[in-house]
């Protein structure tokens, strides 16, 4: 429901995407592979936001499916908690392994 209209296969596209967040985690763990990897995941961190943005506009509850949810309340917890696992991913993966 969070997805824009113009994706196709929004199901597979989410369950792609997860599945992806959980590899590229892992990947996390292995030196030679952090930096590819940490560059990967702020990349889909940044591409979901808007994702995030819309549910804020539709009011969307993730809780129950329904359109009743806090809207634009729901950004003021995701927005900032998005920037935090940028800056996070960036921190220990990127400018800690320089």
């Amino acid at each position: 429901m969070m997805m824009p209209g113009f994706i196709p296969f929004k199901k597979e596209f989410v369950y792609i995407t997860g599945v992806a967040e959980i590899l590229l985690g892992i990947i996390l763990l292995f030196p030679d592979y952090r930096r590819i990897a940490a560059i990967i995941l702020i990349f889909m961190f940044v591409l979901m936001l808007p994702a995030n943005i819309k549910a804020a506009q539709i009011h969307l509850n993730l809780e129950t499916a329904a359109y009743d949810g806090p809207g634009p309340v729901y950004l003021w917890f995701r927005i900032p908690l998005q920037i935090l696992f940028i800056a996070w991913t960036w921190y220990f993966s990127i400018r800690s392994a320089t």
